[in-house]
């Protein structure tokens, strides 16, 4: 057996339903449970030996911020729904308050998994020298040493409040953590309950220093109460406990809004003040302090989590220490394309030879960053164009942006404000461009634009060339580093008129006309996709080899997933890796037998969506159809945003993304999950003489074909070859 059979072997025997279990809303597995068994599969990798120790703690920690994530978005939006009454179903059946019973029955064995997780790591991590430590721990010296710590970088900060009727229960804002008290005055016995809100603007853990090459670190609600004396001198505790609060997140803007960056800072303070859907308190809390916090904060029972353990375990990333190395995966340095070495650097050069299209992380996001850099710095470039959705703090892409309108270009950003979380930031990236120029658009108050597009038009003899990048991922140059997307470069004169009708859309609401590669959502997309779908069909019905390779982060869309079934059903092979969320049902006799569903979940965030039309002929093919796309297979993508789905051409591109790239994701066993059809994932059984294939290694130890410079790709390994 080697690394490819997983392409060549049969698919696995059908389930055979009962009558009438998959019929109607039941071939759906409901979007909610499906994100939880992702959010699962993270926290696995906490658990996986093969891991190293301080990256499984990241993955609790990812699992424990994501939880978090989903409960003030998701179940923020289904509270809502279930407390007006609302009984429409989703697409699998389930009402709004039927959802919430599953979710919450689901993520009380989650929570209790990701302490489990956390006792382990705690105990293997003090094996390896890291210690996490209660005051009950601490020698004289450390004390001294906390003492002026204490005094010198956390008291100032610091806000000790009483709870009284001169001093009202204080705004919590969503994720804060507090320490609550009851104290007594040693003086006269009376008692005062109090809060003590720990600033996110300080670290969760306090590194203690060591005389050996150990690591020390002492949480903040030990440091506090170590110093309470400080904070309410005269008084001693009596009872403690530590909570965090999680507020309904979601943002409500005005479709008629006359000034949308106003309408989004209104919303922001809005936000801050949403309604608490849970409160995560230590089971030891007092009762008289627990019912306080659920009065003030108007909270009911089924809203509480009592912890026994860590609350707040997304602050565990702050432990992934950098001085243990051999604690952490190994350092990958990505790699510059030998083609762009070739051209001493120049992007414009590299393009101009042929289309590239470069695999992040693998391959450095460097590459597009100097794209725009260079463009800025160009005489002969003219006009930049650019879509913002997220990007980092201090983005080299929004300072290139600025250089260029700085230098006269024409700089036009489309920066979408509806980027959840990512809305403050935009804002203040949008002024900053205004300040230096550039034309700063926001697309339609009704879609969010998710497209990642950039042109570049340069003045070459007498005619004007548009260069165009085209991604699956942000313009992200951190996240980018982790998570696995395409970055496609052309000057292909059709690519480069589709880009710039989608920009005219953007910023006048021109739809755009004779799009030749390129389909968009809300337009065109979905039609598209279903229209390839149902062609592979047809090839099926007419006896011809019919199959869909594809690779995204969601498969949602009821329309999608039932043309999916009529293709299964027509005979048409159908091999997806969903990173995410799934509610397709593979492997049902009479509805899904020839759909196979897996999803990887790794070193690497996948992120990259493609999709492969075998075209009549199987895949890998030379005559296949090969798009990338922005959008993930979910109704939001589909018809509520603006999106690119992009047709690849280029010999060479196709083969690297579909015998390449699509290959090494189907043949992956070392972190690939399989879809079973009642929706539970599980892992590949793989006999003991089988080394697992790891598609992250191989793409990490081997450059893609498109990058390679004067060396041609002849000795760039393919994991699949076209029989055509």
């Amino acid at each position: 057996m080697n690394e490819c059979d997983f392409l060549t072997a049969p698919f696995p025997e059908p389930v055979v339903p009962e009558p009438e279990e998959f019929d109607g809303p039941h071939r759906f597995i409901n979007r909610e449970l499906s994100w939880l068994a992702f959010n699962w599969r993270v926290l696995e990798e906490a658990d996986n030996p093969k891991v190293p120790l301080l990256e499984r703690l990241r993955f609790l920690s990812i699992s424990a911020t994501n939880l978090d994530e989903f409960y003030t978005v998701r179940v923020a939006g289904l509270r809502e729904l279930a407390l007006a009454g609302n009984t429409t179903p989703a697409a699998d059946g389930l009402t709004p308050a039927e959802q919430l019973v599953l979710i919450h029955q689901d993520t009380h064995a989650l929570l209790k998994r990701q302490q489990d997780s956390w006792n382990t790591l705690k105990s293997e991590m003090t094996e390896e020298g890291i210690h996490v430590l209660q005051n009950s721990e601490l020698s004289s010296e450390d004390k001294k040493f906390l003492k002026i710590y204490f005094v010198s970088q956390v008291f100032p900060v610091l806000s000790p409040l009483a709870i009284d009727p001169a001093h009202p229960f204080p705004f919590i804002p969503n994720t804060g953590f507090s320490l609550a008290l009851q104290l007594e005055s040693k003086e006269t016995g009376r008692v005062l309950k109090a809060l003590l809100p720990i600033p996110a603007q300080i670290p969760r853990f306090v590194s203690l220093p060591s005389e050996s090459e150990e690591f020390r670190f002492l949480p903040m609600e030990e440091l506090l109460l170590l110093h309470l004396d400080s904070l309410f001198p005269g008084y001693k505790t009596k009872g403690s406990c530590v909570f965090r609060v999680l507020r309904d997140s979601d943002l409500e803007v005005e479709d008629e809004a006359e000034d949308l960056v106003r309408e989004f800072e209104v919303a922001l303070k809005r936000r801050r003040r949403g309604e608490v859907i849970r409160l995560k308190i230590s089971s030891n809390a007092p009762t008289a302090l627990s019912k306080l916090i659920m009065d003030e904060l108007h909270v009911s029972e089924e809203e509480v989590v009592e912890t026994t353990g860590l609350l707040g375990l997304g602050d565990l990333s702050e432990l992934v220490i950098d001085d243990r190395r051999d604690l952490l995966w190994p350092n990958f340095t990505p790699r510059v394309p030998e083609r762009v070495q070739d051209h001493d650097g120049d992007m414009f050069a590299a393009i101009r030879q042929k289309d590239m299209l470069l695999h992040h992380p693998y391959e450095t996001f460097d590459m597009v960053v100097r794209f725009l850099e260079q463009a800025a710095r160009d005489p002969n470039v003219v006009a930049i164009k650019q879509t913002l959705y997220r990007t980092s703090r201090k983005s080299p892409i929004v300072e290139a942006l600025c250089e260029a309108a700085d230098m006269g270009k024409s700089v036009t950003a489309l920066v979408e404000l509806k980027a959840r979380f990512d809305e403050a930031a935009n804002i203040r990236q949008s002024r900053r461009l205004e300040r230096a120029g550039a034309h700063v658009v926001y697309g339609f108050i009704n879609y969010k634009t998710h497209a990642k597009i950039s042109t570049v038009v340069r003045r070459e003899g007498d005619q004007l060339v548009t260069y165009t990048h085209y991604g699956t991922g942000n313009y992200h140059p951190i996240t980018a580093r982790i998570y696995t997307d395409l970055s496609f470069f052309t000057c292909d004169r059709a690519l480069g008129s589709d880009a710039t009708k989608v920009f005219n859309y953007l910023s006048g609401y021109a739809q755009p006309e004779g799009l030749e590669n390129l389909s968009i959502s809300p337009l065109t997309l979905k039609s598209t996709l279903l229209a390839n779908i149902e062609r592979e069909a047809e090839y099926a019905k007419e006896g011809k080899h019919a199959e869909i390779w594809g690779k995204m982060n969601a498969v949602v869309d009821p329309d999608v997933i039932d043309a999916l079934y009529a293709a299964s059903q027509a005979g048409v092979k159908i091999n997806l890796v969903v990173r995410g969320i799934c509610c397709l049902r593979p492997g049902i006799k009479g509805l899904s037998e020839n759909i196979r569903v897996k999803s990887i979940v790794g070193r690497f965030l996948e992120h990259s969506r493609i999709v492969c039309f075998g075209n009549g002929h199987k895949l890998p093919s030379k005559k296949a159809e090969v798009y990338i796309s922005s959008a993930d297979w979910m109704g939001r993508n589909l018809v509520r945003r603006v999106e690119t789905l992009v047709q690849i051409t280029n010999p060479t591109v196709k083969a690297q993304i579909v015998s390449q790239i699509m290959a090494a994701n189907m043949a992956d066993t070392a972190q690939s999950w399989i879809l079973a059809p009642d929706g539970t994932f599980n892992r590949p059984l793989l006999p003991d003489d089988v080394t697992p294939f790891n598609c992250h290694r191989f793409f990490m130890e081997n450059p893609s074909l498109s990058g390679r410079g004067k060396a041609g790709a002849a000795d760039v390994p393919e994991l699949a070859h076209s029989d055509d």
